[in-house]
C-alpha cells in the first residue's frame, strides 16, 4: 500500500486525471438526447464500465450534510452547557451533561461525514459520469 492510499480519501481537483476504481453498472430508463427530461424513457438499458477507465475531472462539488434533529439538539445543549453550566445548580448541570453525552454518538457520526464530495468526470471513452462520489475514482 502506498502512502497516498494510507491517507484516506484523496481530494480531487478540476483537470486532474483519474481512473475508475471499481467496475460500475449503470441501469435505468433511456431517452433520446433531444427529448425532454420529463418524458419517460422508451426503453430500459444498462451500461457497464470497467475499473481502470481513465478520464479528467471537470467539476468538483461539496455537499453539506443536513443536520438531524439529534445533531441540532446536541449543538443547542452543548452550547447551553458550555455557556451556563458553571452557573447551574449541580443536579440541573448533571442532567444536562447526561443529555449531551447521550447525543455525542450522533454528533461524532455527523462530524465524520460532514461533507459529501461528488464529481463530474469525462471518461476517455466519451462517457460522462456526473454527480459521482469521489470515492469511485483513484489518481491516474
Amino acid at each position: 500500500m502506498t502512502d497516498e492510499e494510507d491517507e484516506g480519501p484523496m481530494a480531487l481537483n478540476v483537470g486532474q486525471r483519474v481512473r475508475l476504481a471499481a467496475d460500475l453498472r449503470l441501469a435505468g430508463s433511456v431517452t433520446s438526447a433531444g427529448e425532454s427530461p420529463q418524458e419517460t424513457g422508451a426503453f430500459a438499458a444498462s451500461v457497464a464500465l470497467a475499473a481502470g477507465i481513465e478520464g479528467t475531472v471537470e467539476r468538483v462539488d461539496e455537499h453539506h450534510r443536513q443536520q438531524s434533529h439529534e445533531v441540532r439538539e446536541y449543538v443547542r445543549l452543548k452550547s447551553l452547557l458550555d455557556d451556563f453550566g458553571h452557573q447551574m445548580p449541580p443536579a440541573s448541570r448533571e442532567q444536562l451533561e447526561e443529555q449531551v453525552a447521550a447525543l455525542e454518538e450522533q454528533w461524532a457520526a455527523y462530524q465524520r461525514q460532514l461533507f459529501r464530495v461528488t464529481v463530474r468526470v469525462r471518461l476517455d471513452n466519451g462517457f460522462v459520469l456526473d454527480d459521482a462520489p469521489e470515492e469511485a475514482f483513484a489518481s491516474a
